[in-house]
């Protein structure tokens, strides 16, 4: 097995040649790649870091992805010069060796990086997006925000999702995370939809629960991330205002002003949702201010909790190789993750 590409020496550069691997214009994913194989193809640049080694001298670290997942990438020489070719959501060709190592998973060492020309690739080739078409995601989404029977969650769920609102046209193409889950343009919807699903369909078998409330609190318990996260679908990242402030106080605020726009709405109903809100992460440690206190608030974090969780399934199932059963560890997780059904 190969040693990892993330060690702080120089190893021996190997090109990349067309008898060992794809060609240049052989249309190629990253999945399709194969241990020890030399290619030559174009990705899209998500992150990149300039590190330094034992000696002092500088090494560049970057994440690449198509719409088949991400590997990082290191290069260790001319790290400077790559550095600024390698600008996060740029096309780049990349020649180089891909490998998979036994603890850290896929990696792909560089011999060269240069920018890939406009009309050399297919943008659609290098952004991941959701499974289930956005038409369809919407249609289930409006279906279910049409359940609703409260006329005032009615109107607070119009002003975020009603056809043509700011907030809707930004909502439909956010992701719902850097990397972990649904990491991509579309994947707040099809994210918050799930989650909103699943907690009016657990809400008929559990007594005691407001199902308006619920519903709405899920719809509404990730809004902060439309100004938490940018919109470069191939360079996703937290905008000034997710780094200083968060996605929940940003969601709080936003939904709080909706509220307090609606005349006569209930202050009990309006507290219920924005616990919802506030608590959702489930724990101070992972950045709620208060825990679930309501079965509502409770029953929503218990859902988004399984729905990033089973996210993250989805996206390491869609890195591994034909064959393969078992992901690398995955923070997320915790753990690697095992698809039976491959393996058979």
């Amino acid at each position: 097995m190969t040693d990892s590409l993330f060690q702080t020496q120089p190893q021996t550069e190997v090109p990349a040649s067309n008898g060992n691997g794809a060609s240049p214009e052989a249309k190629r994913s990253l999945r399709e790649l194969a241990d020890g194989e030399a290619f030559e193809l174009v990705f899209c640049v998500r992150e990149r870091e300039l590190r330094q080694k034992r000696d002092g001298e500088d090494f560049l670290k970057i994440v690449l992805a198509d719409s088949t997942g991400s590997v990082p990438a290191i290069c260790w020489e001319q790290a400077k010069e790559l550095f600024d070719i390698s600008v996060p959501g740029s096309a780049v060709r990349v020649s180089g060796r891909f490998s998979v190592h036994a603890r850290y998973g896929r990696q792909i060492k560089i011999s060269s990086i240069e920018t890939a020309p406009e009309g050399s690739y297919d943008p659609a080739d290098l952004a991941e997006g959701p499974p289930i078409p956005a038409e369809r995601l919407e249609g289930d989404l409006r279906e279910l925000i049409g359940t609703i029977q409260d006329t005032s969650l009615q109107q607070l769920l119009e002003r975020f999702f009603g056809d043509g609102t700011e907030a809707w046209e930004r909502f439909r193409a956010a992701p719902a995370a850097k990397f972990y889950h649904q990491a991509y343009v579309g994947g707040l919807l099809e994210h918050t939809l799930s989650v909103a699903q699943a907690v009016s369909a657990a809400s008929a078998y559990f007594p005691g629960i407001d199902r308006d409330v619920a519903v709405t609190g899920a719809l509404l318990h990730d809004i902060g991330k439309l100004e938490a996260y940018n919109d470069e679908p191939m360079a996703i990242d937290l905008t000034d205002k997710g780094r200083l402030l968060g996605e929940i106080p940003l969601g709080y605020y936003k939904v709080r002003r909706e509220i307090e726009e609606i005349d006569g709405f209930d202050p009990d109903t309006a507290q219920a949702v924005l616990h919802i809100i506030l608590s959702h992460h489930g724990s101070l440690e992972h950045g709620s201010p208060v825990v679930p206190c309501t079965r509502e608030a409770t029953l929503v974090h218990t859902m988004d909790n399984l729905g990033g969780k089973l996210g993250s399934f989805d996206r390491l199932e869609r890195e591994l190789a034909d064959g393969e059963a078992w992901s690398r560890f995955d923070r997320g997780l915790s753990a690697s993750a095992y698809f039976g059904s491959r393996a058979a």
